[in-house]
């Protein structure tokens, strides 16, 4: 069995193997910081820390993950503007809400996370070697723009499959100094318009990079001149990956060995987006859902089908959650004291395994986590511990793959020092509470019984009856 993922320069499943055995390179295109992130943003980040886990938990790979942060571009400037503050603060007040967004969600940081204008002279040269081999030129009117020239490689258009001609002009600058209208930016020449702050000096005038070039450096900086996996956005295979494969390989690089990506969130069908007025800013949606329902609500889809938003659907992935959840919280009190709950990937069952090297088949991954909860479940009400076991460590190891594990603590399970002793003292306590309403109920004494179960639910405890008899677990708190 191996790994197996679309690739979409080759537009099928490929096997996956790395350049370097035992160790993976990616590159994911981070967030331009122009805003707050919605959901839609994060749903890159999810999924590829998705491949991440399982790349280290089931294949035991060393990956290096880079994830640039776009802290210059036109957006950024002109939100600077409108705003009255300068470009950098907005920009950095912005990158602090992703990266908190994106902790909140129990995305793993990444090895590097490089900003662009942090990598000036590593894109000068890389502009340079373009020059030089006859594919960019500066514009001839000395604005100080400098643009790939498309019809000087051959290959342009081999990621998207699309002929030159059959191609928009490109939007990315003013087609004044242009040969070709399709020909895109390396270099924005400086405008009188623009604060001084956001200029660098060049061998071609003083500006800022273009988009696509900011990407091709730091990808190279980081990973080298060939790395395994190109990943980002459906929406950025044209023009912004097309452009970094085409001036990657113009220059002599192999870059990415792989392409690979995710769909889109949608609302009523349309992509989610600042324009639409339809965002779902993450530090607002969690204050009304559990960061750890909207993580399982971003990674229960495949990453390459679109997600589409409606009221409910967050709490249809909170009653999801609740169920594994009520099965670890019931099988670690029917275990012994000091039963491991870190997770151990050689616990992973076969065909959880299986669906996961389908180009990462999360949703056949989770029928299998949902099928281990029901055995565990019946396991419980049975009394069988070994069955109850060998559950609860195939659950815990599958979800950790998700980022989506209930008793992680990232998600405040046995985050305080003395949260395992509070609850071995609540549980002696509601048990002693389930006891006497047990007794009672056998007296038919049901007065007694309710009024039993009328006060552990007015403390917060819910109690469920079953074959083998009452569980108990907190009342979720609204908002």
């Amino acid at each position: 069995m191996s790994l197996r993922l679309y690739d979409t320069a080759a537009r099928e499943l490929r096997d996956f193997v790395p350049l370097e055995p035992g160790r993976v390179g990616i590159y994911i295109c981070g967030l331009t910081t122009q805003a707050a992130p919605h959901i839609g943003h994060v749903r890159f980040a999810v999924a590829f820390d998705v491949l991440r886990r399982w790349l280290v938990a089931r294949y035991g790979y060393q990956v290096t993950l880079v994830r640039n942060v776009t802290d210059i571009d036109d957006k950024i400037l002109a939100r600077s503007a409108d705003a009255g503050e300068p470009w950098f603060a907005l920009s950095y007040r912005n990158e602090l809400a992703t990266t908190a967004a994106l902790a909140s969600l129990g995305v793993l940081p990444p090895t590097y996370e490089p900003r662009a204008t942090g990598h000036i002279p590593e894109m000068v040269a890389l502009m340079e070697t373009l020059v030089d081999k006859g594919h960019a030129y500066a514009a001839a009117d000395d604005s100080g723009d400098v643009y790939f020239d498309v019809r000087s490689f051959p290959a342009y258009g081999s990621l998207t499959h699309q002929k030159i001609d059959d191609m928009e002009a490109a939007q990315d600058a003013d087609p004044r100094g242009k040969r070709d209208p399709r020909d895109f930016a390396l270099w924005k020449g400086h405008k009188d318009s623009e604060p001084e702050t956001a200029s660098w000096s060049t061998p071609f005038g003083d500006g800022r990079p273009g988009w696509h070039l900011e990407c091709s450096a730091m990808a190279r900086k980081y990973l080298g001149d060939s790395f395994d996996i190109h990943g980002g956005g459906v929406d950025l295979r044209f023009p912004h990956h097309e452009n970094e494969q085409a001036q990657s390989h113009a220059a002599g690089l192999g870059f990415a060995g792989y392409w690979l990506h995710n769909a889109w969130v949608t609302v009523g069908g349309e992509k989610m987006s600042k324009s639409l007025g339809n965002s779902l800013v993450v530090s607002e949606i969690t204050k009304v859902a559990r960061p750890l329902t909207l993580r399982y609500y971003l990674t229960a889809a495949h990453y390459r089908s679109t997600i589409e938003y409606h009221e409910g659907s967050l709490a249809e992935a909170e009653a999801t959650v609740e169920r594994i959840e009520g099965f670890l919280t019931r099988a670690l009190r029917a275990l012994p004291s000091g039963t491991p709950t870190a997770p151990d990937p050689s616990h992973l069952p076969d065909a959880y395994a299986a669906a996961m090297d389908d180009d990462l088949n999360v949703s056949g991954a989770l029928a299998v986590v949902h099928e281990t909860v029901r055995a565990g479940n019946t396991a419980l009400d049975e009394g069988d511990e070994v069955g109850v076991a060998s559950a609860f460590a195939q659950v815990v190891a599958m979800t950790d793959v998700l980022g989506v594990n209930p008793l992680d603590p990232h998600w405040g399970h046995g985050s305080d020092a003395g949260s395992g002793d509070a609850h071995a003292a609540l549980d002696a306590l509601v048990g002693a509470q389930l006891e006497a309403r047990a007794q009672a109920r056998a007296a038919r004494d049901f007065a007694t019984a309710d009024a039993i179960r009328d006060r552990l639910g007015a403390a917060g405890i819910v109690i469920e009856d079953t074959a083998s008899g009452a569980n108990w677990s907190l009342a979720r708190r609204e908002g």
